[in-house]
């Protein structure tokens, strides 16, 4: 079969698609130039059912009226991972003998179609999601998209090297101890991981059900976010549902303190190529503004031995026992393996654990108001084929180093792609932070991904200049101007952050304001005055914003002689802001001549 050459060469790419429709194009002929692809790629190990292509082309044509805003999926074909459910299609969680047909679609799949997404078929995985290698089926295994002797990454392999080879625009995986982000890593594209129960898992066979995340796989960080935000959203008759804010900054900070592994908490295993390409993503991180601040990973480190050394492996049973009790001989043997290390677990076990999992937490919160999220390899190793048949295990856990301790600590993360190796394979970081900082993690690994220069996956297509997000939250955050210590990168920004609060913008006042440095401390303290027109500066400020609710616990904090009052600044707008009372400038400073604060902190310190 063979392809218009407007077709074969088009980015599957949202905005390339949309750009497409909107001059006229058909999402039924770009369905067909899918399956064309599928075929052209000659790797039967990515999909284990695809949906028949007169039905995928009957739901294109059925579309309505082309509307990027009201349906923002509109005609981008997708994949889902053959651990959620898809209503005509076998669930088989890569094990043939526990397949069944369900009834209807998961809910993420049900809210992607209703935003006008096209589903392709349901892809390849470790079965039952246990693996981040992607060799742990008893179906072909998919080859990695930039290097076929490399392992395709898991346990979402099948999404993964799908979105990488170009034939969706965005693939559904699944996310407990990294299978959305090693195989993100190993195939060059983008792989976020939301906060946990962002996306509901109504629909999901799953692995560990209180941890496990529906992932998204997209060639830029703008199409996974769209994927995202389309299909979030707490689910009634899903427990573990939540809501979480969806609103992403429009550009990443300027200034941001990225917390990193100390150096003795690095760890590559021998790979050299690993580690000097990760050195390279910090080196780019501060080319962008980035302040690196060493972290200890001690706790982190122990969290993630929880995962796989811990009763958390009894979750996994508890999720097949039934199958596992009469279908054993039906498992991996590896898997198989995994999971009946359960047996050895009891509820003191648990406990024990869930104890230790609390004092770990607690251990790292004071980190959050050190860093405002932490960038780490997602994988310290590139693990190959033959690595794994010489020994299934090994490379598997060390490719979760940086990973399986996210979702028990109820963190965000975003997988970037970043400098390649030396070698030529993909490598990249995965940017991580509390839960509800979705847009955030977006924001960085946006500015990251554009800054490394890479092409999309393995399509040799290059990456599109930003866009920007939608943003469809915007309208319910309250913006705050901040001058001093709350900037970007200076020692009180998590006060904002911990708030809910997103950057939007850096922008100067007017110039009818004054900046003091006020007198007391430490620590030091500006205050801004407005002044007569004609007598003042403009000053260098950032504009936050926050929502309503976190907008009154930072504004109930501040001190007097501070207060809240309407700023103008030179971009037109006038949002709400500090100001200092006039009595407080009693044995101040006046520091306007330098501009802003950072200046001034700049000059203090030399």
């Amino acid at each position: 079969m063979t392809s218009p050459p407007a077709l074969a060469g088009l980015p599957f790419t949202r905005m390339a698609l949309h750009a497409h429709y909107q001059a006229g194009g058909q999402p039924a002929a770009i369905i067909r130039e899918a399956y064309r692809r599928i075929a052209a790629a000659h790797d039967p190990g990515i999909f284990i059912t695809l949906q028949p292509e007169a039905e995928a082309i009957a739901a294109a044509e059925k579309l309505p009226p082309f509307d990027p805003v009201g349906t923002p999926l509109w005609g981008l074909p997708f994949a889902a991972k053959d651990n959620i459910d898809a209503a005509g299609m076998p669930t088989t969680a890569a094990c043939p003998d526990f397949a069944y047909w369900p009834a209807e679609d998961a809910t993420v799949v049900a809210r992607a179609k209703a935003k006008g997404a096209i589903l392709i078929g349901k892809t390849n995985l470790d079965q039952f999601a246990t693996g981040l290698v992607g060799v742990r089926s008893p179906y072909p295994i998919p080859l990695n998209a930039i290097d076929p002797a490399l392992v395709p990454g898991g346990s979402s392999s099948g999404s993964a090297v799908a979105v990488a080879r170009g034939l969706v625009t965005f693939a559904l995986g699944t996310d407990t101890a990294g299978s959305g982000r090693v195989p993100a890593a190993l195939n060059n594209i983008v792989g976020l991981k939301p906060s946990v129960g962002a996306l509901p898992g109504r629909g999901v066979v799953p692995a560990c059900r209180t941890l496990d995340c529906v992932s998204v796989f997209a060639l830029t960080v703008e199409d996974a976010w769209a994927a995202f935000t389309a299909m979030a959203g707490p689910d009634s008759a899903d427990p573990f549902s939540r809501a979480v804010p969806l609103v992403p900054q429009q550009a990443s900070e300027p200034h941001p303190v990225i917390g990193v592994p100390r150096a003795e908490d690095l760890r590559f295993f021998g790979d050299g190529l690993q580690e000097k390409a990760y050195h390279a993503g910090l080196a780019q991180l501060e080319s962008l503004g980035a302040k690196l601040v060493p972290v200890d990973f001690t706790a982190f480190f122990e969290t993630a031995a929880l995962l796989y050394e811990g009763p958390w492996v009894a979750e996994r049973h508890a999720a097949i026992a039934a199958f596992l009790k009469t279908n054993a001989a039906s498992l991996h043997p590896v898997t198989r393996g995994i999971i009946s290390g359960a047996e050895k677990f009891d509820a003191s076990t648990l406990f024990r654990a869930q104890y230790r999992l609390a004092e770990l937490k607690l251990a790292i919160a004071p980190i959050w108001r050190q860093a405002g999220m932490l960038a780490v390899p997602t994988t310290p190793v590139s693990p190959t084929v033959a690595d794994l048949a010489a020994d299934p295990i090994g490379p598997n856990s060390r490719c979760g180093t940086y990973t399986n301790f996210v979702n028990l600590l109820d963190l965000a993360a975003c997988a970037a792609p970043g400098p390649f190796r030396a070698d030529g394979r993909a490598a990249g970081l995965t940017f991580i932070a509390p839960s509800g900082a979705d847009g955030r993690l977006a924001a960085m690994a946006r500015a990251f991904h554009q800054a490394s220069g890479v092409t999309m996956g393995a399509t040799g297509a290059p990456l599109p200049a930003e866009t920007g997000f939608d943003d469809p939250g915007r309208d319910g955050l309250i913006e705050i101007v901040v001058v001093g210590a709350h900037l970007s990168g200076m020692p009180l920004n998590h006060e904002l952050t911990s708030n809910g609060g997103v950057f939007r913008r850096a922008v100067s006042t007017a110039p009818d304001y004054r900046l003091h440095a006020l007198a007391g401390g430490p620590p030091k303290r500006p205050g801004l005055l407005r002044v007569a027109a004609g007598t003042g500066h403009a000053i260098a400020t950032e504009v936050w914003a926050l929502p309503p609710a976190g907008f009154g616990r930072f504004i109930a904090g501040i001190p007097s002689p501070l207060g809240i009052g309407t700023l103008k600044l030179s971009d037109g707008t006038a949002p709400k802001g500090f100001l200092v009372e006039p009595e407080g400038l009693i044995g101040s400073t006046d520091i306007s001549t330098l501009g802003g604060w950072r200046a001034y902190i700049a000059a203090l310190t030399g």
